[in-house]
C-alpha cells in the first residue's frame, strides 16, 4: 500500500529538493562563467591557468588556493510562487468543501458568522501583508477573498433568498461585487487582482437584468452596447495593464454581440419602421466606435473606424433594405458602403479615416462575392455541351448554361458589377484628382491605379455577360456578344503592348489618353483567353457556330500576334491561335464523319504548319512556344490513333517526318534529331507488330549492319565521337525488338542467341572501353537472363520458408550499411570508369 505523507511533510520534502536544485544550478552557472572567461583573450599581465579549477563554486579568475565565499541560498521566487499557489489552492478547496458539504450541519447564525468572519479576514489580511511588503502573499489571499465573496453570494441566494429569480439575483449581485471590488482595489492600490475583477463583474448587470426582465432583443442589444461603452471608457482611462486588457476584452465581446444583435434585428425587420430601432442601435454603436477611435492609438483607431463604418452601413442599409424588393437588397448595402468613401472630405484622424475606408472596401467585397458566382456560371456553364457536341442550338442563352442558377433572382447582380466597375473606371480615369482628394488619409501609388483599371475592365466584361444571361438573349446573340468582347479585349491588349513603357508611363500621369499600363494589359489578355475558351465551349451546341467561332478566334489571335511587338503577349496570342487552328482541324474531321483514329493524320496539319513557321521564325522567342503547342497537337493525334496499330504506325512515322524537318535547324537538332529517330523506330515496331511479324530480325538486321558500318567509319574519322552516336542506334534497332519478342517466346533458341550476342557486345564494350556497347549489351543480357531464370526463381521462392526472404533482405541491408563507405567509393569509381569511356 503506497504511503502518502501529510501535506506538511510533503511540503518540507519539496522545499529540500528545490533547495538542492538551486544549489546545483548555482554551481553550473559559476562553472559556465569560468569557461567563458577562460575562452576570452586575456591581458598580458593576467595569469593563465593550464587547467580549470576543480571543485564547487570557483569564480572566474579566483586563485586556486583561496576559499570561495558561499552565500546562503535565498528562497527563490519560483519556490515562493509554488508555495503560495499550493496554499491558496488548498484554502479554496477547503472553502468550497465547507460551503457545499458542511454548510447544512450548522445553524443559520453559525453559517453566517463563519462565512462573514472568514471573508472579512481574507479581505483584511492583504492590507496587513502589504504593509509588511509581502505583496505575493497578499495577492494570493486576495484571490481567496474573491472566491469567498462568490461563495457568500451563493450562500445568500441559497439561504436568505431562495425564492428570488436567479438571473435577477445574479445581476444585482454582479453590480454589488463590481462596486465592492472596485472600492477594495482603489483602497489597496498595490494589488493587481481586485480592479480587473471589478471590470469583469461590470459585464453582467445590464445584460442579465435585461434578460431577466424578458426584454426584446433590441433592448438586450442596448444593454450590451452600454456595457461596451463602459468597457471602452475603462480601457481608455483605466489604470494598470490588467484593467485595460480586461476592459478591452469585454469591449470586443460585448461590442460585437451588440452589433450582431442589431444586425440580426435589422435583417429580420418586416418594414422600414421595424428597422428603425435596430438602426438607431447600430448608429449609436457607430458613433461610439468613432468617438473611441478618435482617442485611441493608430491600430485600435483603424479597427474602431472600420467597426463604425460597418455599423453605419448596416443601420442605414437596413432601413432602406426593408423598403425594396428582395433581389435589390444587396445593391442598397453597396450604395451605402460607397457612401462611406466621402469620409475623405471629413476631418477625421488618419487611422480612423483609414478604418472607415476599409469598411467601405469590405462592403464592396461582400457585394462582389454575392455577384460573382453567376458570372462563373456563365463562363463555366457551357462545359456541359462537351457531352453533346452539335446537338442543336439551345433555346436561348440560358438553355446553354443549364438550370443551376436561379436567373430570375439574379437581376440585381449585373447592377452590382456595373456600379463597382464604374467606380473603379472613374478612379482610373480621374486618378490625379482622386489622389489629391484622398491625400489626408491615404496616398495610393501607380500600382493601385493599374489594379483599379484592371478591376474595372474585368468587372465590366462580367457585367455584359451576366446581363445577357439574366435578360435571356437568344443563343446566336450570346455567341456574337462573347466573340465581340474577346475581340475588344484583344484590341486593348495589343494597344497596351504596343505602347509599352511609354504608354505605361503616360497612364500614370494625368492625361486621359495615356497607355493602359501593365496591369490593365495583362487583365485584357487574360480576359481574352478566358473569354475565348468560354465562347468556344458555348459554340459546341451548333456546327455552324463552332466553325464560325473557331475560325473567328483563330483569325483574331493570329492578327493580334502579328500586330503586337511585346514578346510575352505575342507568344500567348500565337499559342492561342495554334490551339484554335487545331480545333478547326478536329471540327473538319468530325464533319467528314471520320473515326478518331482516321482523324488523327488530319490533326497533324497544324503541327506541320508550326514546324514551317518555326523554320521561318528560327531563333525568335515566339518560335519555341508555337512549336511546342504544335507538338501537343501531334500528341493528341497519337492518342487518337492508339486504338488502331496501322494508323498509329502511320501517325508516328508522320510525326517522325515533322521532327526530322525541325532537326534541319541547328538549334533544334539535339532534341528533334533524337526524337525523329525514336519516332521512326517506334513506328517500325508498331507496324511490325500490326503485321504479326514473329521474326523481327529479318527487318532489323538489314538496318543494323549498315548502321554499324557507318558507325565504324565515323569513329575512324573522328575517334572522339561518342559510341552512343556511332553504334547506339544500330545496336538498339535489333537488340530491343529481339528482347521484346524473346520475353514472349516460349522456345529456347531466340533467348539463347540473343544472350550470346549481348554477351559478345558487352565483352567488346569492356575491351575497347565503349560505353554504348557495354551498357546496351549488359542491360539486354541481364533482362534476357532474368527472363530465363524467372520460373526457377519463382519455384525456389515458393519452396523457401516465408520468413527467409525478409531475413535475407535485412541481412543485405545490414551488410550494405556496414560497408556503406566502401560501397560508395566503389560506386564512384564505377561512375568515373564509365565516364571515361567514349
Amino acid at each position: 500500500m503506497e504511503h502518502v505523507p501529510p501535506p506538511a511533510e510533503e511540503l518540507a520534502l519539496l522545499d529540500r529538493e528545490l533547495a538542492q536544485l538551486d544549489a546545483r544550478r548555482a554551481h553550473l552557472l559559476t562553472r559556465r562563467a569560468w569557461l567563458v572567461s577562460a575562452l576570452q583573450p586575456q591581458a598580458p599581465n593576467t595569469p593563465r591557468w593550464s587547467t580549470p579549477p576543480v571543485g564547487h563554486g570557483w569564480a572566474p579568475g579566483q586563485p586556486w588556493g583561496s576559499v570561495p565565499r558561499t552565500a546562503k541560498p535565498s528562497a527563490p521566487r519560483s519556490a515562493q510562487n509554488v508555495l503560495l499557489t499550493l496554499g491558496g489552492l488548498l484554502l479554496t478547496v477547503a472553502a468550497v468543501a465547507f460551503t457545499l458539504v458542511s454548510w447544512g450541519s450548522m445553524g443559520i447564525g453559525g453559517r453566517s458568522a463563519v462565512l462573514a468572519l472568514v471573508t472579512l479576514a481574507a479581505l483584511a489580511a492583504p492590507a496587513v501583508l502589504l504593509r509588511r511588503k509581502l505583496a505575493a502573499t497578499a495577492e494570493a489571499l486576495a484571490a481567496l477573498a474573491l472566491v469567498l465573496t462568490l461563495l457568500d453570494v451563493y450562500a445568500i441566494h441559497a439561504v436568505a433568498a431562495p425564492d428570488a429569480d436567479g438571473l435577477t439575483f445574479t445581476a444585482a449581485a454582479s453590480a454589488v461585487l463590481a462596486a465592492l471590488w472596485a472600492a477594495y482595489g482603489l483602497a489597496l492600490g498595490k494589488l493587481h487582482l481586485p480592479l480587473p475583477a471589478a471590470v469583469f463583474f461590470v459585464q453582467w448587470p445590464l445584460l442579465l437584468g435585461a434578460w431577466a426582465a424578458g426584454a426584446p432583443a433590441v433592448v438586450v442589444g442596448w444593454a450590451l452596447l452600454v456595457t461596451a461603452v463602459a468597457d471602452g471608457a475603462i480601457a481608455l482611462w483605466g489604470k494598470g495593464l490588467g484593467v485595460r486588457v480586461t476592459a478591452g476584452t469585454g469591449l470586443a465581446v460585448t461590442g460585437s454581440a451588440a452589433l450582431l444583435t442589431g444586425l440580426g434585428e435589422s435583417l429580420t425587420a418586416g418594414g422600414p419602421l421595424g428597422a428603425l430601432l435596430p438602426g438607431a442601435l447600430l448608429l449609436t454603436a457607430a458613433v461610439a466606435a468613432l468617438a473611441g477611435a478618435w482617442r485611441t492609438p493608430d491600430g485600435y483607431a483603424q479597427v474602431g473606424g472600420a467597426m463604425a463604418g460597418l455599423a453605419a452601413v448596416a443601420a442605414v442599409g437596413g432601413v432602406l433594405r426593408a423598403a425594396v424588393p428582395g433581389t435589390w437588397q444587396v445593391p442598397v448595402y453597396l450604395l451605402c458602403g460607397l457612401a462611406l468613401l466621402f469620409v475623405v472630405r471629413v476631418r477625421l484622424p488618419r487611422s480612423a479615416g483609414r478604418g472607415v475606408l476599409l469598411a467601405a472596401g469590405a462592403v464592396v467585397a461582400g457585394a462582389l462575392v454575392w455577384a460573382l458566382p453567376p458570372v462563373a456560371a456563365v463562363l463555366l456553364g457551357p462545359v456541359q455541351l462537351v457531352a453533346e457536341v452539335w446537338a442543336g442550338a439551345p433555346d436561348g442563352f440560358r438553355g446553354a448554361l443549364g438550370a443551376s442558377m436561379p436567373w430570375s433572382e439574379m437581376v440585381a447582380a449585373p447592377v452590382v458589377l456595373a456600379v463597382v466597375a464604374g467606380g473603379l473606371g472613374a478612379a482610373f480615369r480621374w486618378w490625379p484628382a482622386l489622389v489629391r482628394v484622398a491625400a489626408p488619409l491615404i496616398t495610393p501609388g501607380a500600382k493601385v491605379r493599374g489594379a483599379a483599371g484592371a478591376g474595372a475592365l474585368g468587372l465590366g466584361w462580367g457585367t455584359l455577360l451576366l446581363a445577357a444571361a439574366t435578360l435571356g438573349v437568344p443563343y446566336p446573340v450570346a455567341v456574337a456578344l462573347e466573340t465581340v468582347l474577346v475581340a475588344g479585349l484583344l484590341v486593348l491588349a495589343v494597344r497596351g503592348a504596343d505602347r509599352g513603357a511609354g504608354g505605361a508611363g503616360t497612364a500614370e500621369g494625368a492625361g486621359p489618353g495615356g497607355g493602359i499600363g501593365a496591369a490593365l494589359r495583362v487583365s485584357a489578355l487574360v480576359g481574352a483567353v478566358g473569354g475565348a475558351v468560354s465562347v468556344g465551349l458555348l459554340s459546341l451546341a451548333s456546327e455552324a457556330a463552332t466553325y464560325a467561332v473557331s475560325g473567328a478566334l483563330a483569325v483574331l489571335f493570329t492578327g493580334a500576334a502579328l500586330r503586337t511587338r511585346a514578346v510575352v503577349e505575342q507568344a500567348v496570342l500565337a499559342v492561342a491561335a495554334v490551339v484554335w487552328g487545331t480545333v478547326l482541324t478536329g471540327c473538319a474531321a468530325r464533319s467528314l464523319g471520320l473515326a478518331p483514329h482516321e482523324a488523327a493524320p488530319l490533326l497533324l496539319v497544324v503541327p506541320a504548319v508550326t514546324v514551317g513557321l518555326g523554320a521561318r521564325l528560327r531563333r525568335h522567342p515566339v518560335a519555341l512556344p508555337v512549336e511546342l503547342t504544335g507538338a501537343l497537337g501531334a500528341l493528341v493525334a497519337v492518342g487518337l490513333a492508339v486504338g488502331r496499330a496501322p494508323f498509329l504506325a502511320l501517325v508516328l512515322a508522320l510525326c517522325g517526318v515533322l521532327a526530322a524537318g525541325a532537326a534541319v535547324r541547328p538549334e533544334r537538332r539535339p532534341v528533334a534529331g533524337h526524337l525523329a529517330a525514336v519516332l521512326f523506330v517506334t513506328a517500325t515496331w508498331v507496324r511490325l507488330a500490326a503485321s504479326e511479324v514473329s521474326v523481327p530480325e529479318a527487318y532489323t538486321l538489314p538496318v543494323t549492319v549498315p548502321a554499324l558500318v557507318v558507325g565504324v567509319l565515323r569513329r575512324r574519322k573522328d575517334p572522339e565521337a561518342s559510341s552512343w552516336t556511332a553504334y547506339g542506334p544500330g545496336l538498339a534497332a535489333t537488340l530491343l525488338p529481339s528482347l521484346a519478342v524473346a520475353w514472349t517466346d516460349p522456345d529456347w533458341l531466340r533467348p539463347l542467341l540473343l544472350g550470346v550476342t549481348a554477351l559478345v557486345i558487352t565483352l567488346l564494350g569492356a575491351k575497347y572501353r565503349l560505353q554504348a556497347l557495354l551498357l546496351l549489351g549488359g542491360a539486354v543480357l541481364a533482362l534476357d537472363t532474368l527472363h530465363e531464370l524467372a520460373p526457377y526463381v519463382v519455384q525456389v521462392a515458393g519452396a523457401l520458408p516465408r520468413w527467409l526472404p525478409p531475413a535475407l533482405a535485412g541481412l543485405l541491408l545490414l551488410a550494405v550499411g556496414a560497408t556503406y563507405e566502401q560501397r560508395l567509393r566503389e560506386a564512384r569509381r564505377l561512375k568515373d570508369v564509365l565516364g571515361r569511356m567514349r
